[in-house]
């Protein structure tokens, strides 16, 4: 289970993001792992022993249809917002193959991400056992590698003798410089970092013995996680000046700095293309999985029987395409916007806020059916779920509102920023409303042959994020 979580949440495509900070990038790790990443696996623990269908059912269960429509919608459109920020991500590791100088072009960011989605897509389309195998190595190759690659050539770069980057001369380097609401917003950027914790709580009943080894579980991946996310970070900021790190290529920056110092910088090119292929195997794997979890509940009667089409594969086709179209359209902020750093912001926050209303619509969810179903049968149960549930849901709370500032280090324009982010969570976030106003009998298409094979997949599956 330890390993199930660490696989689902370690990436190394925030590092670069956090290393500007040094020793303070400890810091904001640790604290949102604290306030959100420990609650929300405990509370969708509880959850998922108790009651069946992921988000929406647990939702549905305490506030009704339209609600679990609301916050499977939100778990889903999060996903389509946070794509274009991860292949921002694909588009500078390739850079840096060819050349590094297109790392900062908009034009050929945003041509990338369009490209290598929809090939993501087309194969995708073929069916989850084509998305899983060419998924299933893209953890080892694309985060793990690159992680350790990432520490290991920066002990191996101190002891030749390279200067260090990283501040560590006072007391006050351990924590980030207060700059206002601004240095707030740098915690809130990491509750993405930890989303789809809830991802793997639907297997808590499998487990021998949940009540003692569900806890342990936690602990474990979370000592994990910060492994996988601390020594990489930090050794960039041995590497790289905190003034020249970028949001998107940070990471191929401090290779370059290190295999530079040991005379083969070609060996930065191997690990952008390493980071390269894992990013397009876990972007297969993630294109066709919380879309299905919306097509299993849309056959319910929640979405036009358009968007319910399958191909042969089983596969949902016209979500994919609907979900394609959305990331196009996003593709052009890094063709429009000046800065990519910008963009990648925009969208990052966009992706966070959006993730974070269905995390409180869950965390308010556990604790109104501890009070009105406390007899339904739990196979694991939150100890002080009223102190977890609070904790989780204040936190999601403060972070959705911290996220309309303009985090610290960045030159976008602050009403700009937040207009941007309203109209966009408003526009994207107001879908299940209309759906569900305009729903029709005809849309329940649960007594029909498809219906019923696709409903043997579990709605919870597939962000491996």
């Amino acid at each position: 289970m330890a390993l199930l979580t660490t696989v689902a949440v370690a990436s190394v495509r925030g590092l670069p993001a956090m290393a500007p900070y040094g020793l303070a990038s400890i810091f904001l790790y640790v604290l949102p792992a604290i306030v959100f990443l420990i609650p929300v696996a405990l509370v969708a623990a509880e959850l998922a022993s108790g009651w069946n269908g992921g988000v929406f059912g647990w939702v549905q269960a305490a506030y009704g249809d339209r609600m679990g429509f609301v916050a499977i919608w939100q778990q889903w459109i999060q996903n389509v917002v946070w794509y274009p920020a991860q292949l921002a991500f694909f588009a500078g590791a390739l850079a840096y193959i060819f050349n590094p100088a297109l790392a900062n072009n908009g034009l050929f960011v945003g041509v990338v991400i369009l490209v290598v989605y929809w090939f993501a897509t087309m194969l995708a389309l073929r069916g989850l056992n084509t998305a899983a195998a060419v998924g299933s190595k893209g953890l080892i190759i694309g985060t793990l590698i690159p992680a350790a690659g990432l520490v290991i050539m920066a002990l191996i770069y101190l002891a030749d003798g390279g200067k260090s980057n990283l501040a560590t001369g006072s007391a006050s380097d351990w924590f980030p410089q207060w700059a206002g609401l601004a240095s707030i917003v740098l915690i809130v950027s990491n509750f993405l970092a930890y989303a789809g914790m809830e991802m793997n709580a639907v297997h808590v009943t499998d487990m021998d013995e949940p009540k003692k080894g569900f806890p342990k579980a936690i602990v474990l991946a979370s000592v994990l996680i910060l492994l996988i996310f601390i020594p990489p970070t930090l050794a960039i900021s041995v590497g790289v000046p905190a003034s020249s790190i970028n949001l998107t290529t940070g990471v191929m920056q401090a290779f370059d700095v290190f295999f530079g110092k040991i005379g083969i910088p070609w060996a930065t090119s191997v690990m952008a293309l390493l980071i390269v292929v894992g990013i397009l195997a876990s972007v297969v794997t993630w294109i066709p999985g919380p879309s299905r979890g919306l097509l299993i509940v849309g056959k319910e009667g929640y979405l036009p029987k358009g968007l319910q089409k399958t191909n042969k594969a089983e596969v949902q086709q016209n979500i994919l395409m609907v979900q394609g179209i959305i990331v196009s359209v996003l593709a052009v902020m890094f063709a429009l916007i000046p800065s990519v750093s910008s963009a990648f912001w925009i969208l990052s926050a966009m992706a966070v806020q959006l993730y974070l209303i269905m995390y409180m619509m869950m965390f308010l969810s556990a604790l109104k059916l501890r009070k009105i179903a406390p007899d339904v049968s739990r196979g694991f149960r939150v100890p002080a779920m009223s102190f977890f549930g609070w904790l989780g849901f204040v936190a999601s709370l403060a972070a959705f509102f911290l996220g309309f500032v303009v985090p610290s280090g960045t030159t976008a324009n602050q009403l700009t920023y937040a207009l941007f982010l309203i109209v966009g969570i408003a526009i994207l976030g107001c879908g299940p409303f209309i759906f569900y106003a305009r729903r029709r009998p005809d849309w329940d298409m649960r007594s029909t042959p498809a219906a019923s094979a696709v409903a043997t997949a579990d709605p919870q599956s597939g962000d491996a994020r």
